[in-house]
């Protein structure tokens, strides 16, 4: 867990509500960025109230309180971090630090308290658990009991999804206590309802994901996709970020959306709302609002009456719900002018958009990919054709994307693109030793230790030198052998002119009939025995007694380790040991290298040794079998 004191500010690495990400307290207030999502969290100092520090399972938790009623916790701390952090909130905050811990007596009878948008079940003074209603999906009563039902944290192996409170009757006229319970909770939890009517509806909108055509009625605070099989209703509160990117056919338009939690269809969750738009379809429009209404909402982002681009007056009304800005394509051009790259990504073709922060691809699977989260990206050398090369791109959690199948003419724009992006490139120098040709670009990550091909390489000159060895063995030989290319050539010469035509003068057709199947059945035979000889001779070709090549230093090396590495990876496969022990080996020193690198040279200096002797016997052999061979003859 990282930690830095610097300029009176505080970094800390640390847990938000779901995941993990870092906190930065400064003067002017405290900042948290998610990790996975990249959402940021930012709490003005003045806006602060209350700060509790507590134990938690994951060692000390910061909670905090706002005017507005938002409560915000962070969990991972040390308990050795109090002192710096209450001096921090007393000095630049002026704000008092309070312990405060968690009852763990085990009742289940205690109250209730609703502060801002958390729900506190409390023992005494002592909280015992804390529900945050944003989290609540629905809210049902019945006779003096109240049912919480929550969202699915597709996140956690396992998710509290229902809570069920005993509410006792009282005494008072006029106030159900269950449904005073009820409407405490509903006010402030994520439910939605359709009340009243849609701000507009826009019809039959063609969507990829989730595919189908949708009708999209756009409400206060959702918005509503209704299909012919399923309906989705998502808040405003999910919706992370937009995109607007234009198609490679300068014809049609995307616009994204980016959800988290995302909308779900059985076990299948969608994270992207990818809406497909002609940029011929136009469209009249006009808001369920009077103009004041949407003078006093929107304060002039949007009109009553607006007409346009259907995709521009989806776009604008998205953008003044959701308050956020429209992400669009940068100066990125490749080599066809157009603002993407096709690609391959998972076996499906789609585009790949450079932006000025990220990478995103559509549209299946989408994926959208930031900077900020890239460890690495490396251009590798097409699997299939030498005209395209893969981009690969592997974030700091260790997940690896690879896009495949790009035009070899978009490798420059690319490079250029990554390369003003200060990224990380882990094949470096590709793009001065590129030329035209392919053959300089192919060569590009040699750098690269590939077991695989290390073993193909070995196993080539192990079959060339057979080859040479069996073509030694059959020269010798030709004196005695059986050579069935002259037996071709005398059946050859029966089936020239002359022969039918004396054939022809004498017999008779059925005689000549059965003497062309005695000959074909001939020839037959004639070719049955050279390919015998072939077969018997490549049999011949490899000497059992031959002394073995040496292997290289990586080959020692991994016969060595070899055991080693599937026990510290139970149950790996054959080609992800090759490419583990490649990674283990080229990310080993010099020094430990050098060792096996004396036992490669030690091996090839007996494997010559031996050779010679082997030579020099196989010599003498020889000789005295061609004076047997001459004495028989």
């Amino acid at each position: 867990m990282a930690e830095t004191l610097e300029f009176n500010d505080i970094f800390q690495e640390v847990k938000g509500s779901m995941n993990d990400g870092r906190l930065r307290l400064s003067r002017q207030g405290i900042i948290f960025k998610n990790s996975k999502t990249g959402k940021v969290d930012n709490i003005q100092a003045g806006e602060l109230t209350e700060g509790i520090w507590r134990r938690v399972a994951l060692g000390h938790g910061l909670k905090l309180l706002t005017k507005n009623g938002h409560v915000y916790k962070y969990d991972g701390f040390r308990e050795s971090e109090f002192e710096k952090l209450s001096d921090f909130f007393k000095t630049h905050y002026r704000l008092e630090l309070m312990e405060k811990d968690l009852c763990v007596k085990g009742w289940n009878w205690g109250t209730v308290k609703f502060g801002g948008q958390l729900l506190s079940f409390d023992i005494g003074d002592q909280p015992v658990f804390e529900i945050p209603l944003s989290n609540v999906s629905q809210c049902t009563t019945g006779k003096n009991e109240v049912t919480l039902e929550f969202h699915q944290n597709d996140d956690a192996e396992v998710s509290l999804m229902e809570v069920r409170f005993y509410v006792p009757p009282t005494q008072e006229d006029g106030v159900d206590p269950v449904e005073a319970f009820a409407q405490n909770v509903l006010s402030k939890a994520d439910v939605i309802q359709a009340t009243g009517d849609a701000i507009c509806i826009f019809r039959e909108l063609q969507c990829l994901t989730p595919r189908g055509r949708y009708d999209i009625r756009i409400y206060p605070t959702f918005l509503h996709l209704h299909g012919k099989t399923f309906d989705y209703k998502i808040p405003y509160t999910t919706v992370l970020r937009l995109f607007l990117l234009p198609h490679k056919d300068q014809r049609q338009m995307f616009f994204v959306i980016s959800l988290d939690p995302p909308i779900k269809q059985g076990q299948t969750r969608y994270h992207f709302l990818i809406l497909l738009f002609s940029k011929d379809e136009d469209i009249s429009l006009t808001l369920n609002m009077n103009e004041e209404e949407v003078e006093k909402r929107f304060e002039g982002r949007l009109t009553k009456n607006m007409s346009g681009s259907l995709y521009e007056m989806v776009s604008r009304v998205m953008k003044a719900l959701v308050n956020r800005k429209i992400t669009v394509p940068g100066n990125f051009q490749g080599h066809s002018g157009a603002q993407c790259i096709t690609c391959s990504y998972k076996a499906s073709s789609g585009l790949l958009y450079p932006l000025e922060r990220g990478f995103i691809y559509v549209h299946k699977p989408p994926v959208h990919i930031r900077f900020d989260e890239i460890s690495f990206v490396n251009f590798a050398r097409g699997t299939t054709t030498t005209r395209s090369f893969d981009f690969e791109i592997e974030t700091k959690q260790g997940t690896q994307y690879t896009f495949s199948s790009i035009e070899r003419e978009e490798y420059g724009k690319l490079f250029d693109f990554v390369n003003a992006k200060k990224l990380n490139i882990k094949n470096r120098g590709l793009k001065e030793g590129i030329n035209p040709g392919y053959d300089d670009y192919a060569d590009s990550d040699e750098d690269q230790h590939d077991a695989y091909l290390e073993r193909m390489k070995e196993e080539g000159k192990i079959r060339e030198e057979n080859a040479n060895d069996s073509s030694d063995d059959s020269g010798e030989e030709t004196d005695e052998s059986f050579n069935p290319g002259e037996e071709e050539e005398d059946v050859a010469e029966e089936f020239d002119s002359n022969a039918s035509a004396s054939s022809s003068s004498n017999e008779g057709d059925s005689d000549r009939e059965e003497k062309k199947r005695e000959q074909l059945k001939r020839a037959k035979m004639a070719k049955d025995r050279k390919s015998r000889r072939k077969s018997s001779e490549a049999k011949k070709g490899k000497d059992p007694n031959a002394p073995k090549r040496p292997m290289s230093a990586y080959m020692l090396w991994l016969n060595a380790s070899r055991e080693k590495i599937k026990s510290d990876h139970p149950g790996i496969s054959i080609t992800d040991l090759s490419k583990k022990a490649g990674e283990i080996w080229k990310g080993m020193s010099k020094e430990k290298k050098e060792e096996w690198d004396r036992k490669a040279e030690d091996a090839r200096r007996e494997y010559e040794k031996a050779m010679k002797e082997y030579e020099g016997g196989r010599g003498d052999s020889s000789k005295r079998d061609k004076s047997k061979k001459k004495k028989k003859k």
